[in-house]
């Protein structure tokens, strides 16, 4: 376990919250082609030279439908696979988060990681969780924090 997997963990995590978005917009249009009634004016033949007159078709476009719930349910087995992925990595980074003998790290690694705060959220939650520490976290200190563990962790490879 490495840096990599952690960046990794949170990049499915946008990952997935970019493809539950799109399975919502498509579950919304097809919604809307439910409630959506097309017409259409069509000739009813001719007799020489002259139609014999025109119908209005009225319908529910259940091609177009049908085609896109399809699309949809693609979509949410590939969510699905997606979210086994996720759960199954979300193990690996908690069992190495665990793995780590300091505390302070370990609660450090689980905000900023797995929580996906900002490093200024992470220094202002860190400030919450222990208010009777002399010297205050900041976003540049959680960060210097965090790069010298990686750098100091023997299976990471160092970044430059």
């Amino acid at each position: 376990m490495d840096k990599n997997v952690l960046i990794e963990y949170a990049d499915m995590k946008m990952e997935i919250k970019d493809l539950r978005r799109r399975i919502e917009d498509k579950q919304n249009r097809i919604d809307k082609l439910h409630t959506t009634v097309m017409s259409d004016t069509v000739t009813m033949g001719k007799k020489g030279r002259k139609s014999l007159g025109t119908v209005k078709v009225t319908g529910i476009p259940d091609g177009i439908i049908t085609r896109m719930e399809t699309a949809l349910e693609k979509n949410q087995k590939l969510l699905e696979l997606r979210e086994v992925e996720l759960l199954e990595l979300q193990n690996d980074v908690e069992e190495y988060i665990e793995s780590i003998p300091k505390s302070e790290m370990r609660t450090m690694l689980r905000l900023y990681f797995v929580d996906d705060m900002t490093y200024a959220r992470t220094a202002a939650h860190m400030n919450y969780l222990r208010p009777t520490r002399r010297v205050k976290y900041t976003d540049e200190n959680i960060k210097k924090k965090i790069q010298r563990f990686f750098e100091n962790v023997p299976q990471c490879p160092e970044e430059r």
